[in-house]
């Protein structure tokens, strides 16, 4: 393989760039995309308590395993495989089985500080930034966090205001400017999946 093309997608929690990441996987060649989430790098943290481990700050660049990431992101980009964590978050910890990954024409970089941190974002060579109203992304986490992950309104509330909106402020808007596009909407921005689609095709096309 000439070039591993990376991809990053980042946008505030519940914007939509899980949606966006998926489908663009969804409609590109077969085995043309991987996809790298970087909340499977959260830190690995078994010495704290499950109440202490609530309570950790996930918003921020010291909740995620950096040189870990940084580490198999540069491997994929050598065209080389990876064996990536695997993250539970219902205990926020790791899982004891680790997921081969094999590199592909394009890797596509998800998560809300994919931007943000330094090490991720200086290895993607094509930015997205999807930007969606606070008020529909905090309804979206909600109903994502009641349903898939368990958690009650109430804990989903205290840890918005405590951590999620203070880092979105902090890291995530402030990213925005590293970004290449600006994509409304996520997914359902059909015009900005046409155009990511097309990079992604031109990219496969190198390597062949």
């Amino acid at each position: 393989m000439d070039k591993v093309f990376f991809i990053g997608i980042t946008g505030g929690t519940a914007s939509g760039k899980s949606t966006l990441t998926d489908h663009l996987a969804e409609i590109s060649p077969p085995d043309s995309v991987t996809i790298m989430r970087l909340d499977n790098y959260y830190r690995h943290r078994p010495e704290l308590s499950a109440s202490e481990r609530d309570d950790v700050n996930y918003d921020c660049p010291k909740a995620f395993d950096i040189p870990l990431i940084k580490h198999d992101l540069e491997t994929l980009k050598a065209g080389k495989s990876i064996k990536r964590p695997q993250y539970n978050f219902a205990t926020h910890l790791r899982e004891d089985v680790r997921v081969e990954v094999e590199p592909t024409p394009v890797v596509i970089v998800e998560g809300i500080l994919v931007l943000a941190i330094e090490e991720i974002r200086t290895l993607i060579d094509f930015k997205i930034f999807v930007d969606t109203p606070s008020d529909v992304r905090l309804l979206r986490r909600i109903q994502r966090d009641m349903i898939e992950r368990g958690r009650t309104l109430k804990s989903i509330e205290e840890q918005y205001l405590k951590t999620v909106r203070p880092m979105h402020d902090l890291y995530v808007e402030p990213s925005k400017v590293y970004a290449d596009i600006i994509v409304p909407e996520g997914g359902y921005n059909q015009v900005a999946i046409d155009l990511i689609l097309a990079r992604i095709q031109q990219m496969i096309k190198m390597n062949q």
